[in-house]
């Protein structure tokens, strides 16, 4: 599945070679506040757990990964879009439910870009028909992903406690039949 490119930017799958955006993105802490609590990754948590991640879940046909949101003309990294099937790491995933999620450089928050590049992502899974329902999940506070959900559509389904490897959290569920 490929992404067209939207009025500002263009879209391609991360690779394990794109480490270093990654790492990059991941050391603004206002970047991690609603991920971890504001804490940077480190270099080894890149490699030794995202890495890892974004290998089991990345499949092109399908339109799953992390797609790079670069800025026009200059083709600079600002952020990605996350696209897997939801619960990917229980026994309950579910591929015909995908999960869309959203990182970018602070700096270029406030712009629209978030919302941009999530309806681009969101416009191409929905014209491929790869998925039933959309669905995407943010920490109850985070009013800035909030936002960005209802523009795509999603509207609140349930307050759940969401089940990662990573970590257990508390969050909101917003979702689209599509």
């Amino acid at each position: 599945m490929k992404i067209s490119a939207s009025s500002r930017l263009t879209y391609r799958l991360l690779t394990p070679l794109d480490r270093d955006l990654l790492f990059a993105l991941d050391q603004d802490p206002e970047v991690m506040r609603y991920i971890n609590g504001g804490k940077p990754n480190t270099l080894d948590d890149i490699d030794n757990v995202f890495i890892p991640r974004l290998r089991r879940f990345t499949n092109e046909q399908q339109g799953w990964g992390l797609w790079g949101c670069f800025l026009k003309p200059q083709n600079k990294f600002i952020g990605w879009v996350l696209v897997r099937p939801m619960d990917f790491f229980t026994d309950q995933k579910a591929d015909n439910n995908l999960e869309i999620g959203w990182r970018f450089m602070q700096s270029h928050w406030g712009q629209g870009f978030a919302s941009e590049a999530a309806l681009a992502v969101s416009n191409s899974l929905m014209q491929n028909q790869v998925c039933d329902t959309l669905t995407a999940i943010a920490l109850p506070d985070n009013a800035g992903s909030i936002k960005i959900m209802e523009k795509l559509g999603l509207t609140y389904k349930e307050s759940k406690l969401h089940h990662d490897p990573l970590g257990d959290t508390e969050v909101v569920l917003y979702e689209r039949h599509l």
